[in-house]
């Protein structure tokens, strides 16, 4: 009793510290892997201190796509001792930058796109009111990775924005489809992760100019189709149950086709955003390492582990994410 005691508190200190590491636990091993993007800063312009200096970047740091300009981290403050001195710095920085977790009021449905008994926007749960049960749960992976890989082999390996070159769209099969949702159904329970490994972040640092960014590729990459997204609302509607949220290693979870809709004002767009945060699902962005979460024998003994920022009236935030597993 006193032994599980002690490694529960372990297991507990562990995952505070926010390590990535091994440990046998009652004959059984816990892995723990970080699925977290470094946050590139960089020192503020001196003609405006709100926007980044992207000639000064702070030790390697290189640009990332996104909808805002990059995180600015400012000169420390220094406070001084008689045996050292303290350094502490501000950091300046937009909610979906890098990593990050989206709370149910990132987008707020017009009386069309609501669906019969979900959430009023006024109602749903800001950053500071996720529970701790929402921001962890079991993992369900999807890995369509291969499928991507054989993609961008018709390009040497390299995304082309033209879906002539490498196709992404929602009539790939390089993408999350309905029947990988279909294929993980009887996994689909309250309270699970839905994990997509995509192979998509190698190509997270490939600088910030939409135009020029492969990660971005002008919104022709793979994540969760409208299909896919249907299907998985379709299931949970069928089980009556609500999962805790869907994941990838992709710029919006949702596909580069579904996020961009069906013309330049974004209409008809982000499916997995307009459907599922009025069901009080989240969603995480931009994760790594997931090639390495297909590598554990059974996926489904992982648990996906949020660190949300608890900020007030928020619409998300950095997160550092990581999956626990038992081998």
């Amino acid at each position: 009793m006193l032994y599980k005691s002690l490694t529960q508190k372990l297991k507990t200190v562990i995952l505070i510290l926010g390590l990535t590491m091994s440990i046998s636990v009652s004959g059984s091993s816990l892995k723990f892997i970080d699925l977290t993007q470094p946050i590139p800063t960089f020192k503020p312009l001196a003609s405006d201190a709100t926007k980044p200096d992207l000639n000064k970047p702070i030790k390697d740091s290189t640009p990332i796509a996104g909808f805002y300009h990059q995180a600015i981290l400012y000169e420390a403050d220094i406070w001084p001792t008689n045996e050292g001195h303290f350094a502490s710095a501000a950091i300046l920085i937009q909610e979906h930058n890098g990593t990050s977790f989206n709370s149910p009021n990132h987008y707020v449905n017009n009386d069309q796109s609501l669906a019969k008994g979900s959430i009023p926007n006024n109602q749903r749960k800001t950053s500071e009111e996720l529970t701790i049960k929402q921001l962890t749960g079991k993992i369900v992976l999807i890995d369509v990775s291969e499928r991507v890989k054989k993609e961008l082999a018709k390009n040497k390996g390299i995304p082309s924005s033209d879906k002539s070159v490498t196709n992404f769209s929602d009539s790939s099969m390089a993408t999350v489809r309905a029947s990988d949702i279909e294929a993980v159904e009887d996994q689909i329970e309250e309270g699970v992760w839905v994990v997509a490994n995509l192979g998509w972040s190698q190509f997270y640092f490939s600088g910030e100019d939409w135009d020029k960014s492969i990660y971005a590729n002008a919104l022709n990459h793979p994540g969760f189709t409208r299909e896919a997204v249907d299907k998985l609302i379709e299931i949970m509607d069928k089980k009556n149950i609500k999962i805790s949220g869907i994941a990838a290693d992709s710029l919006s979870t949702d596909s580069g086709q579904g996020a961009k809709g069906t013309d330049d004002k974004w209409s008809n767009g982000w499916p997995a955003h307009v459907g599922l945060y009025q069901r009080d699902v989240l969603i995480v962005e931009n994760l790594t390492n997931l090639a390495e979460l297909s590598t554990i024998h059974k996926p489904s003994k992982c648990s996906l582990m949020v660190g949300a920022l608890k900020h007030i009236g928020g619409t998300g935030g950095p997160a550092r994410v990581m999956a626990v597993c038992q081998e």
